[in-house]
């Protein structure tokens, strides 16, 4: 079975595949001061957890925003498998033709999502990530990536309000009952989680004018359940996405 890993500055998604069916998955908190002892235990434990033999893993492919951790998760991948993991960068067959000034800037999470999204909807099609950033990914017409918009995601900017300003609480990002918050902590929900809505939408009809034409919008990440139910232009959640791009990877480079 193929061992998919996408290790994002918040959280650490991994899933695993049989084929193409996705038969476990998980998310942990990523630390990035973790060993490579300290992430084979993590892993070894969740494949005991899902009463999966770890030993049925034969291959790895990892996309990495964390440099840190790279190396750390490439080493377990070699020491359960005996085989080199595939790490999505530079070098690495995609298939996606890109219109972006630097390809190898672009985040290898990134390049997964548009790959399984291409993959999904066809072109064009744009994907919103929504994570530690709110990542917009855009695939013209001809199925090339023609680039985005990076943005601190709703959880960022939570925190940068407890940290910057003192008389605001933290709070839980869970969706308010009215847009007009009647206390401190249900405007900061409000501003949070419907001036996301609004900002997504609103880029997102940004770009539709930008390419002349609209396309599917597919979302994913953590916050895109709550996210999709509120917006007007996403069309589509697929909360997996990158963990599917990540096996259309592996396909091209073995």
């Amino acid at each position: 079975m193929l061992l998919t890993v996408d290790i994002g500055n918040t959280q650490t998604a991994m899933g695993l595949f049989e084929g193409e069916e996705l038969v476990a998955h998980w998310v942990f908190t990523t630390r990035a001061q973790d060993t490579a002892d300290e992430v084979r235990l993590s892993l070894i434990g969740q494949f005991k957890l899902n009463d999966i033999d770890i030993s049925s893993c034969d291959d790895v492919v990892i996309a990495s925003v964390v440099p840190a951790l790279t190396e750390c998760w490439a080493s377990v991948a070699r020491s359960i498998t005996g085989r080199e993991p595939i790490i999505v960068g530079p070098g690495i067959k995609t298939g996606l033709a890109m219109r972006y000034d630097n390809p190898a800037e672009i985040g290898a999470d990134r390049v997964a999502d548009a790959i399984a999204a291409i993959k999904l909807e066809g072109a064009p099609v744009v994907v919103v990530d929504l994570g530690t950033t709110t990542n917009i990914e855009v695939i013209d017409e001809k199925g090339r990536f023609m680039g985005g918009i990076i943005a601190p995601g709703m959880g960022t900017g939570a925190d940068a309000m407890f940290t910057h300003a003192a008389r605001l609480p933290q709070v839980d990002i869970v969706e308010p009952a009215h847009a007009i918050g009647t206390n401190t902590i249900d405007a900061m929900r409000s501003g949070i989680i419907f001036g996301e809505v609004a900002r997504i939408d609103g880029l997102v009809r940004a770009i539709f004018d930008e390419l002349g034409y609209e396309a599917p919008v597919i979302a994913t990440g953590g916050f895109s359940g709550m996210i999709t139910e509120l917006s007007q232009t996403i069309t589509r959640r697929e909360p997996r996405l990158t963990l599917h791009g990540l096996r259309l990877v592996y396909e091209k480079n073995r």
